[in-house]
């Protein structure tokens, strides 16, 4: 069925390889977008025409366009339209950053938009200022009712990452059509064992994450 494939020479630690990468790239956007996501969110919350307009055009802009797409524009568009030199991963992060953001930023004003007012009144009449208000009592609870979403959002950019192969980056779905055009003529059936392999991959990684995503979820409901 094509899985004896894997035995032979280095196959399946390149499999891993490319796993890694994909991983890598998904990590260090998602970082990015927390951090990003959370400072265009709580801005989302302020009562400022011009931020508002901006951040919507950018949110429908992110949301319309396909991330396959933006890998297009930001990487080949760029070098010849602006005459820079991006690497096809930094031109991935900063797609995945991009629209994690769009993602978070989202998240995170909706959290703080359900937070009831009188939370806030209630802070300051006890003597709080609106540091120690954030601090102590909006910020705990925004992170209570993210983290979940967060962390599901971590399974899909893993998953999307599988797109990064379009423009030339050797993830785990670039190395296992390498690996079946190597082998095409000693093992045909190779293709079903690669796949089924990396289907297993994305799995382990991505699995955990939801578990965990839902537990939170689950946990933190009551």
């Amino acid at each position: 069925m094509g899985f004896e494939v894997l035995l032979k020479g280095t196959n399946m630690h390149r499999l891993l390889d490319g796993l890694w990468v994909a991983l890598r790239i998904s990590l260090i956007s998602v970082t990015i977008s927390i951090v990003l996501g959370v400072i265009l969110g709580s801005l989302m919350t302020l009562k400022n025409p011009v931020i508002k307009v901006v951040s919507k055009i950018y949110l429908e802009f992110i949301r319309i366009m396909p991330q396959m797409v933006l890998l297009f524009v930001v990487y080949f568009g760029s070098t010849k339209a602006l005459g820079l030199s991006i690497t096809a991963e930094s031109a991935s992060i900063i797609v995945f950053s991009l629209w994690g953001t769009a993602e978070m930023s989202d998240l995170v004003r909706g959290a703080l938009r359900s937070i009831p007012t009188i939370q806030y009144e209630s802070s300051y009449s006890l003597g709080l200022n609106t540091a120690q208000t954030y601090l102590y009592i909006i910020i705990p609870q925004i992170i209570r009712r993210m983290l979940p979403l967060s962390i599901n959002l971590i399974t899909r950019m893993i998953k999307t990452t599988s797109l990064i192969m379009m423009i030339g980056i050797v993830e785990v779905l670039k190395v296992g059509q390498q690996i079946i055009e190597a082998n095409r003529k000693s093992a045909p059936n190779a293709a079903f064992g690669i796949y089924a392999t990396i289907f297993l991959l994305y799995f382990l990684v991505c699995w955990p994450i939801s578990l965990l995503s839902k537990y939170l979820e689950k946990r933190w409901e009551n």
